[in-house]
């Protein structure tokens, strides 16, 4: 029965997740498009932000809980789901068109977020407070550039389409509301997930490389590819490649600063993956400056053989 109970409320959490991060997503960009800030921009901070937010609650939460293997988990896997699996589905709906710009900088600084993760963790086999306010301060830095290249496209995007666009008192109530969704949904989950866990003799990494990670990236999954079927391929590829540098820099940068993370080697191994599937999906990109539809079945079955592997090993 304690299971069945674990298992609800574990649904519930992912419910509150997704739904909080989906009124989040409308509320903030509803206000960046009243501002006039290019799809681009807004699938790289806004809707990344918004959409990994569940990620953010939930490692966040775990490291509160004390419970890192499911912090930094969580992040790695949500990452490694986000490159193959919602840019893999989004190539199968319609060949995603790839900007030079956008694999000259924004994807080159997504690798080099993970290389830097995996440096920190391998030298010390643990993240602590000090490279926790690196990650966090980087972060800082990517957002300010951004902002400055938002500044700069505004002018370029003053005949963006404006359909959609909520009132201002929508906006602010879906942007609160939306939080408190989601940081209630993310400790629902940590916590009957830890119960769940715990109780089939599964360790805090594998449930978090799995279940938590599959369900905290629901948003990412939906917004990419409902993006993607709507033609708004800019929209769609910003949104993986900003939660994902959302994911490192400020999921982990948070949860190493509030409390050090312990690496294991399992971490070090999985970063090593997401490291080489992000290089292979860059040189799909290169090749022809799309990911055509057989290259996204490819990164869906690549996946799913890494899931046969991290629940046999």
């Amino acid at each position: 029965m304690n299971i069945l109970l674990q298992v609800v409320l574990l649904v519930v959490g992912f419910v509150l997740l997704v739904k909080g991060a989906d009124f989040f997503v409308d509320g903030s960009s509803s206000v960046a498009k009243r501002l006039k800030v290019p799809s681009m921009i807004i699938g790289l901070t806004i809707v990344a932000m918004g959409t990994s937010l569940p990620e953010c609650s939930v490692s966040v939460s775990a490291s509160l809980a004390g419970k890192n293997a499911l912090a930094v988990a969580n992040a790695v896997g949500s990452n490694l789901f986000n490159l193959m699996v919602v840019c893999g589905a989004c190539a199968l709906f319609c060949p995603l068109v790839v900007q030079k710009s956008t694999l000259l900088k924004e994807y080159p600084l997504s690798v080099g977020v993970a290389a830097l993760l995996l440096l920190f963790g391998w030298t010390g086999m643990r993240v602590g407070h000090l490279e926790g306010i690196i990650l966090v301060a980087l972060f800082a830095l990517f957002i300010l550039w951004m902002v400055r290249s938002a500044l700069k496209a505004r002018n370029a995007s003053a005949n963006e389409e404006t359909h959609k666009i909520l009132p201002v008192w929508q906006c602010i109530l879906c942007i609160v509301g939306g939080a408190a969704g989601i940081i209630i949904g993310g400790k629902l989950v940590v916590a009957s997930a830890s119960e769940i866990a715990a109780a089939f003799g599964l360790s805090d990494n594998l449930i978090g490389l799995t279940i938590v990670a599959c369900g905290t990236s629901l948003p990412e999954l939906v917004t990419s590819v409902v993006a993607a079927r709507k033609k708004e391929v800019d929209m769609a590829l910003g949104n993986v490649i900003g939660s994902n540098i959302f994911n490192i820099l400020m999921v982990l940068g948070i949860a190493a600063a509030i409390s050090p993370i312990t690496f294991i080697m399992e971490n070090a191994i999985d970063i090593a993956v997401l490291l080489g599937c992000s290089l292979l999906v860059w040189v799909f990109c290169w090749t022809s400056k799309r990911l055509t539809r057989w290259e996204g079945g490819i990164m869906v079955a690549l996946y799913a053989a890494y899931v046969v592997y991290i629940c046999m090993r």
